[in-house]
């Protein structure tokens, strides 16, 4: 990042900014006196930080968030994470390398709980194939410090208490919107993240907000998307506007998880007819050759027209194959475009397409 302001001439100021007025920033550095910036134009892009109920507070050494997981001296005998959306599996799964014993807990019905119902199965077995534990429909009640464990008391389809070195609180984040001057100027704030309009203006024309701090959905390319388009609009590019139901998800985890667009269960919920192709990666050559044959796609087209509504794949380079989704939802790309799309082979991209003749009766290779 250094090496990128230093290109493209960006200054950097160290310090704690609030809003002065509409074209004044207030910094407040760690050392020395503080001081002003005036800007024709301000965006804010203050970031997100972890969410925290009672009886969950953490305290950096027994009760834990993402930031100290990321930097942890030694790997724990035991851990229990609290919340199994992406950043609690990404955990699980990357201290169940460490010989860790995991403890997964999640309130919903299932892990992932934004993922696809047959998703979020299949990593649940996987899951269970690394001895990571899995507790859903499973609300946590306090956590119990002790010296060296801690014990979280938790009720399910019964009570429980789990006992482990630490444990990792993983319910989410909320937006960084306090002391930031936004009440003084009438910036509206709702549900915790700053109220903006499709180019990411606030109520005060001239001051933006971009990122986290405006709500989901939470992501890193989002985020970036987001300022991308604020910057055009402020230089008078005329920005297209982020259709926010193509911006795909990725999980970062073993077996990877990546989804765009609708769940099969929330497009039979909007009134779509539907069909649906699901193709294993166990069914191509390129997946034995790598030896990484678990998961699979699922596909998911508007009956009527053939339009792609959502795709959902688990297993090795996931991640990576979203993007050929995302880019043909862009597309209004059908069925018919895919099945005559010729892929190459071996690949994995060819999972996709098999699961698309699959939806349509028209598979040769499964």
């Amino acid at each position: 990042m250094e090496f990128l302001f230093k290109k493209y001439g960006v200054t950097c100021h160290p310090g704690r900014g609030r809003l002065a007025d509409a074209t004044t920033v207030g910094i407040t550095p760690k050392e020395g006196l503080a001081y002003q910036l005036r800007a024709e134009n301000i965006v804010i892009a203050t970031g997100a930080r972890p969410v925290t109920f009672p009886g969950m507070e953490p305290d950096g050494q027994r009760v834990i968030t993402y930031r100290e997981a990321m930097v942890l001296p030694k790997a724990p005998k035991r851990l229990v994470i609290i919340g199994a959306g992406a950043i609690g599996v990404e955990f699980a799964y990357f201290y169940s390398v460490f010989d860790t014993q995991v403890t997964l807990i999640e309130m919903m019905p299932q892990v992932l709980p934004l993922e696809d119902e047959e998703v979020s199965r299949e990593l649940a077995r996987q899951f269970k194939k690394r001895k990571i534990n899995i507790h859903t429909d499973t609300r946590v009640d306090r956590i119990e410090r002790q010296k060296t464990q801690v014990k979280v008391h938790t009720t399910g389809k019964s009570e429980e208490v789990v006992t482990a070195d630490l444990a990792l609180v993983a319910v989410g984040v909320q937006g960084n919107v306090e002391d930031l001057g936004l009440e003084k100027l009438g910036i509206a704030v709702e549900q915790g993240a700053i109220k903006v309009d499709e180019f990411y203006r606030t109520g005060v024309g001239n001051v933006h907000a971009i990122g986290d701090v405006i709500g989901p959905p939470l992501l890193a390319h989002a985020a970036s998307a987001e300022g991308i388009t604020a910057v055009e609009h402020l230089a008078g590019v005329s920005p297209e506007p982020l259709d926010y139901g193509n911006i795909p998800t990725c999980v970062y985890c073993h077996p990877q998880v990546a989804s765009v667009g609708l769940t099969e269960k929330g497009a039979r919920e909007a009134g779509y007819e539907v069909k649906v192709g699901k193709f294993p990666f166990r069914a191509l050559g390129k997946s034995w050759a790598a030896g990484k044959i678990d998961g699979f796609v699922k596909v998911i087209y508007d009956a009527s027209d053939g339009r792609l509504l959502g795709a959902h794949i688990i297993g090795d380079g996931a991640t990576d194959l979203i993007s050929e989704a995302v880019v043909a939802r862009k597309l209004k790309t059908t069925y018919r475009e895919f099945l005559k799309t010729v892929h190459p082979h071996p690949t994995l991209s060819e999972a996709i397409a098999e699961a698309t003749a699959l939806a349509y009766g028209e598979s040769v290779n499964y």
